[in-house]
């Protein structure tokens, strides 16, 4: 080799090794800096204001436990997965927390320590193979000699990862159950005998909603006249509120701007006050109920007279004369009515609203307004009266609705009072002034709160708390039991721990989902679906029809013959069989072309994947080469 080719080939390889240093440097230099970016979609990893402040703000230090039984071969890759997602979000807050919070990981194998540790904190161990050891993933957040815990971290709930993690530390650092106040015209609570009832009518027992609040709440019944509201309540439920009178409303309007947070329920007729009110001769309780002074100055309208007509949302029921029929006017609420982007209502699936009122946002409001449940597009409102006359009289003064109706609302923002003159004065004796022409002297207005800031859930359904409406009753045993039948009891306790909690809570938004679906294949799988359905739906109704054609043949003919088939019968059902087998053939068409376009598109993203790398590396070296050839 001459010294050219020698000088060439040593020079190689002086270059080479400087290129292997460089990148050992780079690597080494990268390594130590610590750069953090949160490139999901969604912002996965990146922790809500609400969550924040919460952490920033905790004045005691906070032991994350993690029991994860990550070397069992008997865990799932995708909780696996889930678990690793979990991890990395905890760091998120111990990075945010400057020493407040500090993360244990302990994996739970059998007959250990730390499966002794899990159990006691209550950690659910699931089984997942027959056989096999049980597999725990819970988290246990301990503050001093407080300790709150998750027992599963459900993959199915991880839109609500972050909410429950914060929630977890703020029940750890405040132990004490929140205070919660009653106020209303119905025995939520549960009554004993009043005056109009009768002697054999038993006790009313509580609503099992307000049953369930006992567990996690210390529950304060407050009278319908109360003149003031102890600012040490956690937040104030309100039952269909009847003719308050002012003093009471008062109360609300200064517990609110304080910084009180309330939940309401309204409704334009309350099947509940039907089915509870004592009997009395010659009077029909009033079934509607309106916080009218309270939400005009809220900026919002509630139809009191008018219930809500979906006929997107009916439910099938049986009348009085016992027909099964569609009824506009008891609403079966389902994903297209429930807000996906809330933490409220993120989970919930089925909810059940008779007879629901709606609210109207005035244009002059100042206050955030979130809709939390609406009706559907066919929606519209109906006199109260009109309604109760069943579902034949919908057609009679209905007119759709340009936009969905809200159900129930948040508002959240600054609250004006109601009561600019300040106290109102007593009823009582303000007649008693007016008897004895003496001057009415208006209460001092400094004392009086004119505007804060606060949270409060308006909803336009009294019913949707009702046993009948939202738990089943059952026998097990000799026991009573109450099985829930939709999502009702969930909203409540979903809206009661948002508005008794802090305030940072409900700024917690709902995450979104670690895994990220092929949306374009689930989009083809929903419109083949939908193609099926229809031609289910179809076979179905000519079933239907033939059945009432044969059914009608039969009745023609006499008793003697019926078990013979007529001629026209035999056609009737040769043609039924021939409309079967086509949709049938139909139907395995529109399968097989399903299944043609998803693996078409899953053979297009292969390719894509497969080819895409190698390809852009080629285009880059022919590009460099090129360049390099120009240059010379």
């Amino acid at each position: 080799m001459n010294k050219d080719g020698l000088w060439k080939a040593s020079g190689g390889l002086v270059g080479l090794v400087a290129l292997l240093v460089m990148i050992v440097a780079a690597n080494i230099i990268i390594s130590n800096i610590r750069l953090r970016v949160d490139l999901t979609g969604e912002k996965l990893y990146t922790l809500s204001d609400g969550s924040k402040n919460i952490i920033k703000k905790l004045d005691s230090d906070v032991t994350l436990k993690l029991f994860v039984s990550s070397s069992a071969a008997e865990v799932p890759i995708f909780l696996k997965s889930y678990a690793k997602k979990v991890e990395d979000l905890l760091q998120e807050y111990r990075m945010i927390s400057g020493g407040k919070i500090s993360i244990e990981k302990y994996d739970p194998k059998p007959d250990s320590d730390e499966e002794e540790w899990a159990q006691r904190y209550g950690i659910q161990g699931q089984q997942t193979a027959m056989f096999g050891p049980p597999v725990y993933f819970g988290l246990v957040a301990s503050c001093g000699k407080t300790e709150a815990m998750i027992p599963n971290l459900d993959p199915r709930m991880e839109e609500l990862l972050e909410y429950n993690i914060t929630r977890l530390i703020y029940r750890a650092v405040h132990p004490d159950k929140p205070v919660i106040g009653v106020l209303g015209s119905l025995p939520v609570l549960g009554a004993g005998q009043q005056q109009f009832m009768m002697p054999q009518q038993p006790r009313q027992q509580p609503w099992q909603t307000f049953q369930q609040l006992r567990d996690d709440y210390a529950v304060m019944q407050l009278p319908p006249t109360v003149d003031t509201i102890d600012s040490t309540l956690s937040a104030l439920i309100i039952v269909h509120p009847k003719e308050l009178p002012d003093q009471t409303l008062y109360a609300i309007d200064q517990f609110v701007l304080r910084g009180g947070r309330a939940l309401v329920f309204v409704d334009p007729f309350c099947v509940a006050e039907m089915e509870t009110a004592p009997a009395q001769q010659f009077r029909r309780p009033e079934t509607s109920s309106n916080l009218e002074k309270l939400f005009s100055s809220w900026g919002v309208t509630f139809t009191r007279d008018k219930v809500i007509a979906d006929m997107g949302s009916a439910s099938r029921i049986r009348s009085q004369n016992n027909q099964i029929e569609d009824s506009p006017f008891w609403l079966t609420l389902r994903d297209k009515n429930i807000s996906r982007k809330d933490i409220m209502t993120t989970q919930l699936n089925t909810m059940m609203m008779p007879f629901a009122g709606a609210f109207k946002v005035n244009a002059s409001s100042n206050l955030t307004i979130t809709p939390l449940i609406t009706s559907t597009d066919a929606a519209g409102l109906m006199e109260s009266i009109m309604a109760q006359m069943g579902p034949a009289n919908v057609t009679r003064g209905f007119k759709k609705e340009p936009l969905p109706l809200n159900m129930a609302v948040r508002l959240t923002g600054k609250f004006t009072t109601a009561f600019p003159d300040g106290k109102p004065k007593d009823e009582a004796a303000a007649k008693d002034e007016k008897k004895e022409d003496k001057p009415a002297e208006k209460e001092s207005s400094t004392s009086s709160i004119k505007e804060g800031n606060s949270t409060v859930i308006l909803v336009g359904d009294v019913d949707m708390l009702y046993d009948r409406f939202c738990v089943e009753q059952g026998e097990v045993f000799g026991f009573k039991t109450m099985q829930p039948i939709n999502d009702n009891l969930s909203f409540f306790a979903n809206a009661v721990e948002q508005i008794s909690g802090s305030s940072d809570m409900i700024g917690i938004r709902s995450r979104g989902r670690f895994q990220r679906p092929f949306e374009r294949v689930l989009a083809l799988e929903q419109n083949a679906r939908t193609e099926w359905q229809s031609h289910e739906e179809s076979l179905t109704e000519k079933l239907r029809q033939t059945q009432q054609q044969l059914e009608s043949m039969q009745s023609t003919k006499d008793k003697s013959q019926r078990s013979i088939l007529s001629a026209d019968q035999k056609r009737a059902i040769a043609k039924f069989r021939e409309e079967e087998i086509r949709i049938k053939n139909e139907l395995k068409t529109v399968r097989k072309n399903l299944r043609r376009d998803i693996e078409t598109l899953g053979m297009q993203v292969k390719t894509i994947n497969i080819a895409m790398m190698p390809l852009i590396v080629v285009i880059a070296g022919v590009s460099y080469g090129i360049y390099r050839k120009k240059k010379r």
